[in-house]
């Protein structure tokens, strides 16, 4: 029956509009042709559709058995052709995206603000999760794509990664700890002193573990907390040396309740980096927020 799809939407406009001359004008075609067209799937079906009356035509009991599936179908056809043109006009669809809370606010916030005023019909999902939670989600599928920090895994063959913002990594002390201030401060200091920083899982713990051990220095942190806003507030109440993105604890280095500690030599700067799968097909939304990235 899936060959006869063109004889089925004849149907469906004769049917509704109770007319052959009105079908005929909405399909842009001759009524002659539409009779005929109705003719051949009667004789497909081996029934009688329509009956015609002084007032035009109607439909048989057969007829009126068919349409509400002929409808219902085509129908649907019709929707499913105007929700692909309304993607493609970025007036519907979904972007899945995965970034940590460093991620979020200090680099993909105000991207998604100014992507909302221009596609606010387009729904943005924000999985908030750190690095390796947002490339384990990107290897499944999960998400479109992920903004994630350095350092991560360097042998990701299906996924594409791509530099967007650097950053740098301090750490911050409060006025019980002013004794430090202003020193050049070996960094196998940070053995003997309460260091706050973020739990093992998030690559700024690797990257400041793995630094620390090129120069024989190994944390044993007084605190390891979930989120680095968390870090700034427990180093402003004096209970150790806060290890951060420097963003984090701008506000707090600027209105002087904290500052930064000066080491050896200065902790290397690392990066922001989009990262989406080089074989997955991505939506007109995607395409468009990650070209405004």
């Amino acid at each position: 029956m899936t060959n006869h799809l063109d004889l089925y939407k004849v149907f469906y406009y004769t049917a509704k509009l109770n007319s052959i001359t009105a079908a005929a004008k909405e399909l842009n075609i001759t009524q002659p042709a539409v009779s005929q067209s109705m003719k051949q799937l009667e004789s497909l079906l081996n029934v009688k559709l329509f009956n015609r009356t002084s007032k035009g035509i109607r439909l048989t009991a057969e007829g009126e058995l068919l349409f509400p599936y002929i409808e219902k179908g085509y129908e649907s056809i019709i929707l499913g052709e105007r929700k692909v043109k309304e993607l493609l006009n970025l007036e519907d669809g979904e972007i899945r995206i995965g970034a940590s809370d460093m991620t979020l606010k200090f680099y993909l916030l105000p991207y998604l603000e100014k992507f909302h005023a221009l596609f606010p019909k387009v729904k943005v999902t924000v999985a908030n999760s750190p690095t390796p939670n947002t490339l384990e989600s990107l290897e499944e599928g999960k998400i479109d794509f992920g903004i994630v920090s350095k350092p991560f895994p360097t042998k990701m063959p299906d996924i594409i990664t791509k530099e967007v913002k650097e950053i740098r990594d301090i750490f911050i002390a409060g006025e019980q700890f002013s004794h430090l201030k202003g020193q050049r401060l070996p960094f196998r200091l940070l053995s003997h002193l309460p260091v706050i920083c973020l739990e093992k899982n998030t690559s700024t713990r690797k990257y400041i573990d793995s630094y620390l051990a090129e120069r024989n220095v190994k944390l044993s942190p007084e605190f390891e907390l979930a989120t680095s806003d968390m870090i700034v507030q427990f180093t402003e109440r004096n209970l150790g040396i806060g290890c951060v993105m420097e963003g984090f604890a701008e506000d707090a280095l600027k209105a002087g309740n904290l500052f930064e500690l000066k080491f050896e030599s200065d902790i290397p700067a690392r990066h922001f980096c989009l990262a989406y799968k080089s074989e997955q097909a991505l939506s007109p939304a995607a395409k468009e927020l990650i070209a405004l990235l």
